[in-house]
């Protein structure tokens, strides 16, 4: 029965129907539902990894412990999972193994918009890139047929209009082929003379595989017009279809590495003029000028950003259609904290003491907007750590007094224990903040090795934070209450002017995770508020001021009474009193 599915769930429906047996990952956005969504079939085993690399690992490991195995990351997971990729492609698998990684063209949630389809070309593996839900469950199942005829890993390429948009779907039943048996093979030790030879086998499977991209269903031609030809793929042939319909001939790639030569170079012998439509680098259009073929790609159309209909249609010139606007200026609504967000009075007191604040990557990372404007800077999962450090090996004690770096906990498991390492091991002095709220919240509340659950939300194995910082070499470990200001101010101060280095954990569950039981919101006393919006410091949603005074928004309070420590004049009160 066809059914509406989200992309990610049509790739998590592709794998199951393909027989795959385990699938690790790390959860980020745009790529998080594949995993979850595959969690729901009890034939799969499912799991969150540490972290894309260990991700990758597992999954290779799976492979050649005979069945088809997958991981799924965004795009800058596959940075941290880049360092086996490369050599599992000289490796090869035994059974299927498929790399999904979902790329975020306009960085709707992520620090910047690299091209992942560089890493197909730099590791030598082939890459598909399906253009909606149906080809993503289609691809998702040639991507093992492929990885298994090849003896190559496979990069199944989402993209965050096609992980979540929803298309027309018809599921099949869950095959699973025969397992192959392990051999044991000294060759797959990849080192001297063996990585010599499995670089040879690599080049000679990028040639076949070059044969196959010709005449494979995975790329096809749909002749329109044969004056304006269009070679595009993924959810750029989305855009090409619906501005251009019959008025052009198409030549969508599903596969784009490697790419096709004679397919190419046919098409762009049958049209008048030939266009390259695809999002962020030019890699088609590289491909197709190194062939000699004169096309146009990014001279007309933006190397930055995400694409949509009207921008193809502004870019070639055509017609923008009628819509209806609203001539007022619609107000921006940055992201902010939730209310009663733990993290609120970290950053605040930091802030007030005007620390230099390294930063990193998570929903915290929201501490560096107005009106606690308290984070510098970041870098990468895992980089507050050692980028602290550097700062402070440069600063001295200048630096060391004055500056902290705050990760979160699951953040700190992905990357960040190996940066306090270098810490305790190399001996700056600095100071670390964890965030600890008992889950990885920013991509949508998946369990961490911190949280005690497993994927499925099951008991699992509970990686102590104290002690393991401690196991590390931090004899300072010191754990605060975020709602109590007082207390974080006065550690902060202790731990910063400590002559030796100090891992602080603020620990406090996150404000939504389900079934948090949460204190009555608050109330102003109106005779006592006069309006002076110090309550408004820490940039809580929950609260605004009209008409010259305090107001609640009970909706949204959750009585996390952080406020009440700003008012000097009790004015807020809480709404159980």
């Amino acid at each position: 029965m066809k059914e509406l599915m989200l992309g990610n769930k049509a790739v998590a429906r592709g794998l199951y129907e393909a027989g795959c047996c385990v699938i690790s990952s790390y959860p980020g956005t745009p790529s998080t539902e594949i995993t979850e969504e595959a969690a729901l079939y009890e034939d799969i085993y499912c799991e969150w990894a540490p972290n894309e690399k260990v991700a990758l690992e597992v999954a290779h490991g799976a492979s050649l412990g005979r069945r088809r195995s997958a991981c799924a990351m965004k795009h800058v997971g596959l940075n941290v999972a880049a360092d086996p990729l490369f050599t599992i492609s000289y490796q090869g698998v035994n059974a299927g193994l498929v790399i999904c990684v979902a790329d975020d063209p306009g960085m709707h949630s992520s620090q910047n918009e690299q091209d992942s389809r560089h890493y197909a070309q730099a590791a030598k593996v082939p890459m598909l890139e399906p253009s909606d839900s149906a080809e993503a469950r289609l691809f998702a199942m040639k991507a093992f047929e492929l990885s298994e005829a090849f003896n190559t890993p496979v990069l199944l390429k989402m993209c965050t209009r096609v992980s979540h948009s929803q298309s027309v779907v018809e599921p099949g039943e869950r095959t699973v082929p025969a397992q192959v048996p392990y051999v044991k093979d000294p060759t797959k030790v990849m080192m001297t003379a063996n990585s010599r030879n499995a670089h040879v086998r690599v080049e000679q499977r990028t040639k076949d595989l070059i044969a196959y991209a010709e005449d494979c269903e995975l790329n096809r031609v749909e002749m329109g017009d044969p004056s304006l030809g269009i070679i595009t793929g993924s959810t750029s042939y989305q855009y090409a279809r619906e501005v251009f319909g019959e008025r052009a001939s198409i030549l969508k790639l599903g596969m784009s590495y490697p790419l096709p030569e004679k397919l190419i170079r046919d098409f762009a012998a049958k049209v008048d003029r030939v266009i390259v439509l695809e999002e962020l680098d030019p890699i088609i259009e590289n491909h197709c000028k190194q062939l000699g073929i004169p096309v146009e790609g990014k001279s007309l159309f933006p190397i930055c950003g995400e694409f949509s209909q009207n921008l193809v249609r502004s870019c070639m010139g055509e017609e923008l259609p009628q819509v209806m606007t609203i001539p007022d200026a619609i107000p921006g609504r940055p992201p902010v904290m939730c209310a009663g967000c733990p993290h609120r009075g970290i950053f605040y007191i930091l802030k007030k003491l005007n620390c230099m604040v390294y930063g990193d990557i998570g929903c915290y990372t929201l501490g560096a907007v107005a009106p606690l404007n308290a984070m510098d800077l970041n870098v990468c999962m895992g980089a507050s750590c050692s980028g602290l450090h550097g700062f402070n090996k440069a600063m001295g004690a200048e630096g060391e007094k004055r500056s902290v770096g705050v990760i979160g906990d699951s953040t700190f498991i992905h990357s960040g224990i190996t940066g306090i390492t270098d810490i305790a091991y190399n001996m700056s002095n600095s100071t670390i903040i964890i965030l600890d709220n008992s889950i990885t919240g920013m991509t949508g509340h998946q369990q961490n090795p911190t949280t005690g659950k497993n994927l499925r939300g099951e008991p699992a194995g509970k990686v102590d934070l104290e002690a393991l910082c401690r196991a590390l070499g931090f004899r300072r470990v010191p754990v605060v209450d975020p709602y109590d200001l007082a207390q974080v101010e006065a550690v902060i101060k202790e731990e910063l002017a400590a002559e030796e280095p100090s891992i602080i954990i603020s620990r406090r569950p996150c404000v939504m995770i389900k079934g948090t039981i949460h204190k009555a919101p608050l109330k102003v006393d109106q005779e006592k508020c006069v309006g002076c919006k110090s309550c408004m410091r820490i940039g809580c949603p929950a609260i605004s001021v009209r008409n010259g005074k305090a107001v609640i928004d009970t909706t949204l309070c959750i009585g996390c009474q952080v406020c009440t420590q700003m008012c000097k004049l009790d004015a807020l009160v809480s709404g159980e009193e």
